[in-house]
């Protein structure tokens, strides 16, 4: 056992291996995307990056690192945005009801009536003439106005959550820092509760919150008739300090990426 320790202390202090250069770049689709193919050039431990394999470092204790990937899409105005995003993995489940989620579906009907599509192409991402966006960087759970909204905790979440911020983002809304224990090192995460009728009574910046702690109440502000909990996860970019950013930094891709929530979300037993 000794022997193994030291064996398993000497491969995470090891240099990360160098990536390994494909023979040729990994076939695509029309909408760019990679091919399973090509995806399948690629040695286990290893992820696709244009024409490289890319080690994925790992850790028992945290897992794997969640790899951004590059994305574009036409806003409203027609005009072409890239962004960041970090798509889920194909080891998560797709389906939303596997997970831990703040509220319970209603019964007996599909209570995600918009998931994460950022990582899809841009004519498969949501629109619509009373959005206000193009995309959907969280997921939309319908529920009855009223219903309480919970914090859940992350995977690999290292101690309490905190309040970030309390007020007007996605309408009424509430943001959480989460730290995450990713690939043997912490990494910051906010996870925003949007369109709240209120938020928890006395709840403010700064405060620690547990699991199962009340954050508000689904409601529909900012998205009139609409009722439903905006659920969104975003990676902090690495020195970026969540506690000093304003409201109107957090959703910025210079400043956070947007995460598939079904990366990080527990996964019932």
């Amino acid at each position: 056992m000794l022997l193994a320790a030291a064996s398993r202390a000497a491969e995470l202090r090891a240099p990360r291996r160098p990536p390994m250069r494909l023979g040729e770049a990994p076939a695509q689709l029309s909408d760019g995307r990679p091919s399973e193919s090509g995806t399948a050039a690629c040695p286990a431990g290893t992820l696709p990056d244009a024409n490289v394999c890319v080690p994925v470092p790992f850790d028992s204790a945290g897992g794997e690192a969640l790899v951004e990937q590059r994305n574009v899409h036409r806003d409203r105005r027609g005009r072409v945005q890239t962004y960041d995003q970090i798509p889920r993995r194909p080891d998560r489940p797709a389906d939303y009801r596997r997970y831990q989620l703040p509220v319970a579906p209603l019964p007996g009907q599909s209570f995600v009536t918009s998931g994460y599509d950022l990582d899809q192409p841009d004519s498969e991402q949501r629109r619509g003439s009373k959005f206000s966006a193009v995309g959907h960087g969280g997921i939309d759970i319908a529920q009855r106005r009223g219903t309480e909204a919970l914090l859940v905790a992350l995977e690999n979440q290292v101690g309490d959550a905190q309040v970030l911020h309390v007020g007007p983002l996605f309408g009424n809304s509430v943001v959480i820092r989460h730290s995450v224990r990713e690939a043997g090192q912490l990494r910051d995460y906010l996870v925003i509760y949007g369109h709240l009728q209120s938020a928890a009574p006395n709840l403010k910046r700064g405060q620690n919150l547990r699991a199962g702690a009340l954050v508000g109440y689904v409601g529909d502000s900012g998205s009139p008739g609409d009722v439903h909990l905006h659920y969104e996860v975003r990676r902090a970019r690495e020195g970026v300090s969540l506690e000093a950013l304003g409201p109107g930094e957090l959703t910025h891709n210079a400043k956070t990426v947007a995460c598939d929530p079904r990366n990080v979300l527990v996964i019932l037993p």
